[in-house]
């Protein structure tokens, strides 16, 4: 007989998300996801100053800021039709992707990682053959039994002093989890040191953006990173050598550490390759723009269908007609006013709660839809776009990533594995690594520019009279983010983010097509009915985040509601 199970909320994720499913018989036949916040960002913004709206927009989510700050300044640049100078690209390029690495790194380690790993299970590890195999893998010199052991001992005064901490709630003991105590100790001693090399990422940000999270260095038309080499108060070639020291640390634990963890664990729970697939339509958008009118990028995007990498068809910048014509979003099954699939431009954003139903409206997230159809975005999206456009970078750590599988495996491994749960943090590993190498040489050419003799940050303009619109893109660590502003006589008019968990996380729309996150769960095997960790591990693999955590308060400040982290 069938069983609902519902999830509220999903933790170790950014914002309030439930996911309700139907299983039957050890295997998941329906779900519905649901996002329990309503963000409300786009009514703030109305009538405001569009050169404060990325201020504004990083506070839609503590973790996502620097991405919905990037994707609000371009978009408000894309209306007024202005370049930024090089300078700007890419002091930009490498905040992007410096928090993209800590992003990546964080989600799978910290984020993930637990569905997968026993914890308690790794002190029966031995950590000379967790060594000996780390060793098999990787260079790292993290993986020597003193450090290993150093591991097994701190774990073990955990237990001891009955203070787990962040352990405490965990599924140890589930039946899905099937890792040697070899191989939970490895990772645990892995967790554990990506705690430092997020931290190092994070500084790069810092050193750019003046702080992290929210940066403070952006602006319309450019940044605000003054450039003087003979001054001590601007951005110099101290700071700049800070930054690249930081990011070849961290690029050296993506490659040594986090590519061959992913993999490796991948391989042995490759049963998980045949789950949790859902929409194999992908999209995704260029990234990292070489050019100060954002024409070309390090990174391509596009659309694939299918699963089919035949499929591709490029995306090739802000106002290609493809990119900026298909894009729709359906409030059919979501908490708003109205009955509408419209283009962001042309939307609104009147919320109406009526009660959670499976039949009717279930989401304060919308439905976004490319084409009329579902799209996948996030790392798998855009590893597989680029891949398909035979993007050297990606196809070398994607045939990588594949090898080691394969090795540990015993079996060889191709792309196909991909479209599945654990082909989503493969993904993300893969892309990780793209990226760190893609820092190092944005570093170069902004040093290179800077030797030239070129200072400029920034390109001034005036807002013209009447009404115009603009569309900013940014290939953010869960994928496809895009801010699309109206503005009329120098004030924001309508604004409108899509953002990657509204891709994701979406409901059905009209036509009762699912979104990523519901058709992904369907044919998931569920072990446990009391312990649903299945549902966790596929909905963390898309690594969501659905909006600012908050707290319910009385107006005297007392707290009125709490929830049990699992």
């Amino acid at each position: 007989m069938a069983k609902m199970i519902t999830v509220d909320p999903i933790t170790r994720i950014e914002g309030h998300l439930r996911i309700d499913v139907e299983v039957d018989r050890g295997k998941v036949q329906n779900s519905w996801s649901s996002g329990q916040m309503w963000r409300g960002i786009e009514k703030i913004l109305e009538g405001r100053d569009p050169r404060d709206a990325w201020a504004f927009t990083q506070r839609i989510c503590g973790v996502c800021t620097t991405v919905h700050a990037m994707a609000s300044v371009r978009s408000v640049e894309n209306a007024l039709g202005i370049q930024v100078p090089l300078n700007a690209q890419l002091i930009r390029n490498l905040i992007i992707a410096a928090h993209s690495l800590h992003d990546h790194i964080v989600h799978f380690y910290h984020l993930s990682a637990l569905d997968w790993v026993d914890v308690v299970s790794a002190l029966s590890g031995d950590p000379a053959r967790a060594s000996k195999l780390a060793e098999s893998l990787s260079p790292w010199p993290g993986n020597s039994v003193k450090a290993l052991t150093a591991v097994k001992e701190k774990v073990a005064g955990f237990v001891a002093a009955g203070q787990l901490g962040i352990f405490t709630n965990g599924y140890w003991g589930h039946p899905a989890m099937k890792l040697s105590p070899d191989v939970n100790l490895l990772a645990v001693a892995h967790y554990l040191q990506a705690l430092e090399y997020q931290r190092k990422a994070l500084q790069a940000v810092a050193i750019l953006g003046s702080k992290t999270p929210n940066i403070q260095n952006l602006t319309v038309g450019g940044v605000m990173n003054a450039i003087n080499l003979d001054n001590q108060a601007t951005l110099n070639m101290t700071k700049l050598y800070q930054v690249k020291s930081l990011l070849e640390e961290v690029q050296t634990f993506v490659e040594q550490v986090y590519v061959p963890d992913v993999c490796a664990i991948g391989a042995m729970y490759a049963d998980w390759t045949g789950y949790g697939a859902g929409v194999t339509n992908y999209l995704s958008v260029p990234e990292l723009p070489l050019d100060t009118a954002g024409t070309t990028f390090a990174m391509p995007g596009g659309t694939i269908m299918g699963a089919d990498l035949g499929t591709i068809k490029p995306i090739t910048g802000f106002n290609d007609p493809y990119w900026k014509d298909n894009v729709a979003e359906s409030i059919a099954r979501a908490w708003y006013d109205g009955d509408w699939s419209l283009h962001p431009w042309e939307e609104d954003t009147v919320p109406n709660y009526t009660g959670f139903d499976t039949e009717g409206r279930y989401s304060w997230v919308k439905a976004p839809r490319f084409q009329g159809k579902p799209m996948q975005v996030g790392p798998l999206a855009q590893v597989l776009a680029a891949f398909a456009q035979g993007d050297e970078t990606t196809v070398k750590w994607a045939t990588a990533a594949l090898g080691i599988a394969s090795s540990v495996a015993g079996t060889k491994l191709g792309p196909g594995i991909l479209h599945s749960t654990i082909g989503r943090h493969a993904a993300r590993a893969i892309r990780c690594a793209v990226i760190a190498e893609h820092a190092q040489t944005h570093w170069g050419l902004l040093v290179n520019n800077i030797a030239s003799g070129d200072t400029e940050i920034f390109t001034s303009f005036e807002f013209p009279r009447g009404v115009i619109q603009g569309v900013g893109f940014h290939e953010a660590p869960r994928g496809v983010l895009s801010h699309w502003c109206v503005i009329e006589d120098g004030k924001i008019k309508n604004y409108q983010c899509v953002v990657p968990s509204t891709w994701n996380a979406g409901p059905r729309d009209a036509e009762g097509q699912l979104g990523p996150y519901e058709a992904s769960l369907v044919g998931n095997p569920i072990a446990d009915e009391e312990r649903p960790l299945e549902v966790l591990r596929t909905i963390h693999s898309f690594d969501p985040c659905l909006a600012c955590a908050i707290h319910t308060l009385d107006p005297e400040g007392n707290e009125k509601a709490m929830v049990k982290v699992l």
